[in-house]
């Protein structure tokens, strides 16, 4: 697959910034779910985390547009 622009309501992005935004929900989602079951007490710098599980997930999702 090839990465083309992306029209949205008639302004070309980046097909990144999708995946970006796409991103976003999913790490929140597991943010809630962290914090409900008490795992973000035991994890030393919260916000360094969830940066981290974002570019996880970010990274997973243009692996699976890609194709590997």
């Amino acid at each position: 697959m090839r990465f083309a622009e992306v029209n949205l309501l008639g302004v070309y992005v980046a097909p990144i910034f999708v995946m970006m935004l796409a991103a976003w929900p999913a790490t929140m989602i597991v943010e809630r779910l962290a914090v409900r079951f008490g795992l973000i007490r035991h994890i030393w710098h919260p916000f360094l985390f969830l940066i981290a599980v974002y570019i996880a997930i970010l990274s997973s999702i243009v692996l699976l547009v890609k194709g590997w």
